[in-house]
């Protein structure tokens, strides 16, 4: 009979164990992240967008591009309404109001103020709206108000080169959010001929039981269309 040696404590394999207990804000995450996972049916679809003439258009307006890019989900919204919808109690709620809720990450927390009717916004006014938005989640100023109402959620992580694609969760009972990466320089085809190009990944995640299969696809599509072909 072969005697094994005891196994080493595993607390020894990994040097000295700190025990961290989540604040409030961890907590919250961690619960409503494990709800969302278990209770809705997430579909998850991704394309990516020639962003060129977004760019050129944030330099020609010096407007920053996550504005554009709240733009074009805020019209691709206003022709999609199951999109700008929510699943609540077994029933569809469409939404006439296009209200885009923005997410604003810094070391200790997530926040997601509401940009109201966001269609009807001019690219200066969205741009504006969103520099104020940002600085009043960084100082932990925002109101209740602010964080209310929203159809639809959007998260820029452009600010970290290395992110390319990242798929958000939604938030119940909302049907559909988008999320995009940064900016990737690669080569693309123009008119049959390639050339240099910039590109980022639109990632739409959708509960499945009111956007899904050609209502997601023609959604995500629309989003893409309006960031390659941006209105100033």
């Amino acid at each position: 009979m072969n005697i094994s040696a005891p196994a080493p404590e595993l607390s020894s394999l990994k040097g000295e164990v700190r025990i961290v207990e989540p604040d409030r804000i961890g907590r919250s995450i961690a619960r409503r992240s494990a709800e969302i996972r278990a209770t809705v049916p997430q579909l998850e679809l991704s394309a990516d967008a020639d962003a060129s003439a977004a760019l050129a258009l944030a330099r020609e307006r010096d407007c920053s591009l996550t504005a554009i890019l709240v733009r074009a989900c805020a019209n691709a919204l206003t022709q999609s309404p199951w999109a700008n919808a929510a699943y609540r109690d077994g029933h569809f709620e469409l939404y006439s109001h296009v209200n885009v809720g923005v997410s604003f990450h810094n070391e200790d927390a997530l926040a997601t103020p509401a940009v109201l009717d966001a269609a009807a916004k001019s690219l200066s006014e969205l741009g504006s709206e969103l520099e104020r938005l940002r600085a009043r989640a960084q100082a932990g100023e925002l109101t209740p108000p602010e964080l209310a109402g929203t159809t639809f959620t959007f998260t820029d992580l452009g600010e970290y080169p290395a992110v390319h694609r990242y798929a958000p969760l939604i938030t119940p009972p909302q049907a559909a959010a988008v999320a995009v990466g940064a900016v990737r320089n690669i080569p693309v085809v123009r008119d049959g001929v390639v050339v240099a190009g910039s590109v980022i990944t639109v990632s739409l995640a959708c509960d499945h039981r009111i956007l899904y299969g050609a209502r997601a696809g023609d959604f995500l599509e629309k989003i893409v269309t309006h960031v390659e072909d941006p209105q100033p």
